[in-house]
């Protein structure tokens, strides 16, 4: 009778186990950022294979394009063919290269990273202005919140800033930002040159032809590397 009792028993254990699920892994999502990708191409189809919306927040700027400072390949709002460009860097096209010096005022609406705003002009047109011969940190790597934070306090949201081309680059790069010098009115001369001295970027050059500002940005650079400002202190 016990040993009745004992197979019984095991039966049912058995059949209770069977009777069970285990319970399913939750499924992990991963956030991702324009670091993750080695070029803009790659954040571009990911975000739109993503099936609307952006959960990554892989386009800050709400304009249809992922990661517009990653590297080329590039491509743009629904193309799936990248363009190559023989420089990794900010994607200029030197396409509109010529003597004419573009100037313009207006008021900064948005301060979208380190070294790119967007701008009022006087005429009311709203731009995206990427400030020439820099290149701060992308969001997600190290020293990109403080880059931002940064040239927030140099161009606050409503300030006058006052806007140069220089004739040795392209006026826009290929998502129609303008590529230009930024002076705030009442402040800096040239905001490229303060990112530069406070540590929060390091030199850009595309295609092998500097800004004709260069030198002074990489003397600004030098000195804050030297002093460990910025992001020179623990990110480089």
């Amino acid at each position: 009778m016990h040993n009745q009792l004992v197979r019984a028993l095991a039966l049912a254990i058995v059949a209770l186990g069977l009777g069970l699920s285990a319970p399913a892994p939750a499924s992990a999502v991963v956030d991702r950022d324009c670091g993750d990708f080695a070029s803009q191409a790659g954040a571009q189809n990911f975000f739109l294979n993503a099936g609307g919306g952006d959960p990554h927040r892989l386009d800050d700027d709400g304009d249809g394009v992922a990661c517009e400072s990653n590297p080329c390949p590039c491509i743009g709002r629904g193309n799936t063919a990248p363009q190559q460009f023989a420089d990794t860097g900010n994607n200029q096209t030197h396409a509109q290269q010529g003597p004419r010096t573009y100037r313009e005022t207006g008021n900064v609406v948005r301060v979208v990273d380190g070294d790119t705003l967007h701008v009022r002009l006087r005429g009311g047109a709203h731009v995206s202005v990427r400030m020439l011969g820099i290149d701060t940190p992308e969001r997600g790597r190290c020293g990109a919140n403080d880059a931002t934070a940064n040239l927030s306090r140099l161009a606050p949201v409503g300030s006058t800033v006052h806007l140069v081309s220089d004739r040795t680059q392209a006026a826009k790069d290929r998502y129609g930002r303008l590529l230009r010098y930024v002076q705030r009115q009442g402040g800096y001369g040239d905001l490229s040159f303060r990112q530069a001295w406070d540590g929060f970027t390091q030199p850009y050059v595309y295609g092998g032809k500097p800004v004709a500002r260069h030198r002074e940005y990489v003397r600004a650079i030098n000195h804050a590397r030297d002093h460990a400002r910025g992001a020179w202190h623990g990110c480089w």
